[in-house]
Parts: C-alpha cells; sequence; structure tokens
C-alpha cells in the first residue's frame, strides 16, 4: 500500500483555490491545449472519484488534434438528420463544435451491474466530471463542462461508439484562458442550507425554481429508491 495516500491534509491553498474558481466561458478558451503527459495527470487525477463499490461506471473519451475535426463531421451529420433543409452555414456552425478548444475529453457514464444503485453511479460519473475540470485548472488551464444538444442525439452518440447503456456525463473543453473571466451567481447559502433538528423546515432552495421551463426530461429513467435497474 502507498504510503503517500492523503485523506485530509489542511491546505489554505486549496480553499482559495475552490474558493474562487470559475468556468472559462468556451469562446474565451485558447491554444496551447495540454500535452500528452499533462493529459495522462488529468484523466489520472479525474479517475480518483467517489465510487461505490469500486466498479468505475465511467469512461472517457479524448478528441485531440484531428480527431477535433472528425467529431464535428459527426456533429454536423446528426444535426442534417435532424434538419434536413439546415443551411451550409449551420452545418459549418455545427461542424466546428469541438474546435472551440483545443481539447475535448468526454466523460461517458457507462451502468454496471450489480447490487449498487444506478443514482449512485450517474453521480459518481458526474464527480468525474468535476474532478477533470479541477485537474486541468490545476495544470493551469481553463475548463468547461458541456453537453449540448448532441449529447443526446441518437445519431452522434452511436457515431462516436456509444451504445444504450452509455450516456455524456460531460464534454469537458480545455485550453487556455484568453482572459480572466468574471464572477458569475452563486447561492445564498441561507436559501440551500439547514441545520436539521425534528419539525425544522428545510430550505430546499425552491427560490432558484424556473418555472417557464419546465422539468427537464431525462435522457434515461432514473430509480433513485432502489437498486433496481
Amino acid at each position: 500500500m502507498s504510503s503517500n495516500i492523503i485523506a485530509a491534509k489542511k491546505s489554505p491553498e486549496m480553499m482559495d483555490y475552490l474558493l474562487h474558481r470559475r468556468s472559462v466561458p468556451i469562446n474565451q478558451l485558447r491554444t496551447p491545449g495540454p500535452d500528452d503527459a499533462q493529459i495522462s495527470d488529468i484523466l489520472k487525477t479525474a479517475a480518483r472519484t467517489p465510487d461505490h463499490g469500486k466498479l468505475f461506471p465511467w469512461y472517457f473519451i479524448v478528441f485531440k488534434d484531428h480527431a477535433r475535426k472528425q467529431a464535428g463531421d459527426l456533429i454536423a451529420q446528426a444535426w442534417q438528420k435532424q434538419n434536413p433543409d439546415a443551411s451550409p452555414a449551420k452545418l459549418d456552425l455545427e461542424r466546428e463544435r469541438f474546435l472551440r478548444a483545443p481539447l475535448v475529453i468526454g466523460v461517458i457514464s457507462r451502468i454496471r451491474p450489480g447490487k449498487y444503485p444506478l443514482w449512485e453511479q450517474v453521480l459518481s460519473a458526474g464527480a468525474v466530471c468535476y474532478n477533470l475540470c479541477l485537474a486541468a485548472n490545476a495544470q493551469g488551464f481553463g475548463s468547461n463542462w458541456l453537453t449540448e444538444w448532441y449529447a443526446y442525439d441518437k445519431t452522434f452518440r452511436a457515431g462516436i461508439g456509444l451504445d444504450e447503456r452509455d450516456h455524456i456525463a460531460g464534454l469537458i473543453y480545455i485550453g487556455t484562458a484568453h482572459t480572466p473571466p468574471e464572477e458569475r451567481e452563486r447561492p445564498l447559502l441561507e436559501r440551500i442550507v439547514t441545520y436539521w433538528r425534528a419539525g425544522q423546515p428545510l430550505n430546499k432552495g425552491d427560490d432558484y425554481d424556473r418555472d417557464i421551463f419546465g422539468y427537464p426530461k431525462s435522457g434515461f429513467d432514473i430509480n433513485i429508491n432502489s437498486g433496481d435497474h
């Protein structure tokens, strides 16, 4: 067993970093991107994620160099299939999606059979996405966690090799921040935190509901109350 495993280590620098970190808008990401050694370290870090049962219910797809253009061609094909009358300009816009950053890493949630709840496996994939962003940031790069329409499109998903067990948890765009990002709105703790005691109403953050949108449609059904799936 390794002797340098850290369960807890006081780090004011890490606290300061986490209190001030920010995703970089995708139009502010530029070259250079990470080199191969940095990509390897980023992926190793991303994989050190809470994972009930040690199932590793996720995997990575790395889009770099010419592969970004190939993926963009698949996106354009998927858009044209949905929109046969799409203009050449719109298809070009879709084709350039993966060219907006020098590196794109797909985090794919893949449910493993067994007794561990599907919901926990999906959450683990989400944690991988955030770990990946933090690892890229720690290497000095900006990152942005997106999905966008093509993450849910059957044509695109099949084109990159996914099957019915696979879902795109995130497409992480990574590059050098062109300008420092501005701060964004953060939740007020008094709206989302409850120090619980019997009978205490919970602060559920319902002030942040956006009723005009309704509830999002899921790409799959999740039974969060059992391990059956």
